[in-house]
């Protein structure tokens, strides 16, 4: 199994568990929903969720997802997973709370094992 992670606030996973699918604003703005590996995951909340508290992290069955999956580089020659449409929900296997440390920072929760 090749797992793909996504950062979320909380209330948009819980308006998705009601519906079985999930939508980023990034697929509306974007046309697809950013995704990273293990090893991106802590680089990307520290980018781009400094401010942000009430995360989590959905793990995904990439073999389970119904839309496309596009591995696009993005910065440095590096390749970041991306959903393009929607994601069924049932290809999240597992969901952990994203809590930022005392220091701010954001560091890879125990539960996830690197790849």
């Amino acid at each position: 199994m090749n797992t793909i992670l996504h950062i979320t606030p909380r209330q948009d996973w819980e308006k998705a568990q009601s519906t079985g699918i999930y939508r980023a604003d990034s697929l509306e703005t974007e046309g697809f929903i950013h995704c990273s590996t293990p090893a991106q995951v802590v680089k990307t909340a520290n980018l781009w969720f400094k401010n942000q508290s009430d995360l989590l992290i959905l793990l995904i069955n990439s073999e389970k997802v119904e839309s496309e999956i596009r591995y696009d580089i993005v910065r440095k020659n590096e390749a970041f997973p991306h959903i393009y449409g929607a994601l069924n929900t049932d290809a999240v296997f597992k969901v952990i709370e994203f809590n930022r440390r005392e220091n701010g920072l954001f560091e890879l929760p125990a539960e996830i094992q690197l790849e």
